[in-house]
């Protein structure tokens, strides 16, 4: 071999040798982070996310997603901890490096057959179900849904029936379907306040669904009067828009709670669900369950004929009425979401 030099002679200082790694091992130490500010995000757009910090919920922090915390998923209602410029001032961004744990999550999948959770809200405590009781006919299907999204996902589920003054029962009827699942109900017109409503959500964070022309932006404005406002601000976080598919926290006067509004969400995929994930939200129900065969829908006979449910109503510890309201609910697991 010839390098450098006279033909036919090898000269080793012309050899190349590429530098080794060396033996330092890599530190996997990550910052502490400890004067971080504690936030909650409040809406997200291409890859921003518009907080709004614990101890002054009043200004709007646009953050990016720290490098450290790869593909952890950031939804709104999360609490997470930021660092860097947290003044909220115009063209300022600041780094979310944390994400704590969630109390709650309100899930959906695409259909029934996707496979795929996408978390609409984090740490919400209730989610209200705005129906209409006429115009548009009100549907048990879509709210039944809503309910197994619910109690599978950790919320207290509220069942809010809009335009009573367009019924002549003011909605009993209807509200009587869900009696026996002590739910919570409240009943709005169109020419009052909804005081009732008012008082369910002051102090919490709450998440508000229903399908198109059931009201629920009506709810939204009269509950929090600037929320067209208060949504544009949140818009502008990626230099995009407020789209149909993301949820927005909207701030109640004098900062008193959260409205989580979710226009995007006409229905849920509940491919994630299981029967035990609704039964197990009923505490007086969930142990008995454990007594039924692998598998079991708890839907009764003929398809559950060993369903443990049954023999509590002929010993008397459950009504019929709980356990057929029960039975309903989780039928929704079994109707494909187009139909409801």
């Amino acid at each position: 071999m010839t390098r450098g030099g006279a033909a036919g002679r090898y000269d080793e200082s012309d050899v190349r040798v590429r530098p080794g790694k060396g033996t330092r091992p890599r530190s996997k130490r990550r910052p502490e982070h400890a004067d971080a500010r504690a936030a909650m995000v409040v809406g997200v757009d291409r890859g921003r996310w518009t907080c709004a910090p614990d101890d002054e919920p009043h200004i709007r922090v646009v953050a990016m997603r720290a490098r450290e915390l790869g593909r952890t998923p950031v939804v709104v209602g999360d609490q997470v901890d930021l660092v860097g410029d947290t003044t909220g001032a115009d063209d300022t961004l600041a780094r979310i490096v944390r994400v704590a744990e969630r109390t709650s999550v309100l899930r959906r999948t695409a259909d029934d057959t996707d496979p795929y959770e996408r978390v609409v809200v984090a740490n919400a405590s209730h989610l209200i179900i705005v129906t209409a009781l006429a115009d548009p006919t009100p549907r048990t299907g879509f709210v039944d849904r809503c309910l197994v999204a619910a109690y599978a996902g950790g919320l207290t589920p509220v069942l809010c029936l809009t335009k009573a003054d367009l019924v002549d029962d003011g909605g009993a009827a209807f509200a009587g379907e869900y009696t026996e699942l002590d739910l919570p109900i409240v009943v709005t017109r169109s020419d009052e306040d909804p005081a009732a409503l008012r008082e369910i959500v002051t102090g919490r964070v709450s998440a508000l669904i229903g399908h198109s022309g059931v009201g629920k932006s009506t709810l939204v404005n009269v509950l929090v009067p600037d929320a067209e406002r208060s949504v544009g601000v949140v818009s502008g976080v990626g230099k995009g828009r407020h789209t149909s598919t993301s949820a927005v926290a909207l701030a109640l006067p004098g900062d008193e709670g959260w409205v989580v509004d979710t226009p995007g969400i006409r229905s849920f995929g509940l491919a994630h669900i299981s029967p035990d994930d609704v039964v197990a939200a009923f505490g007086d129900l969930a142990a008995a369950v454990e007594n039924c065969p692998r598998g079991c829908s708890h839907l009764g006979p003929p398809a559950d004929p060993e369903c443990a449910l049954d023999p509590l109503v002929e010993s008397g510890a459950l009504s019929a009425g709980r356990l057929a309201a029960l039975r309903r609910v989780l039928t929704a697991l079994r109707t494909p979401a187009w139909e409801v």
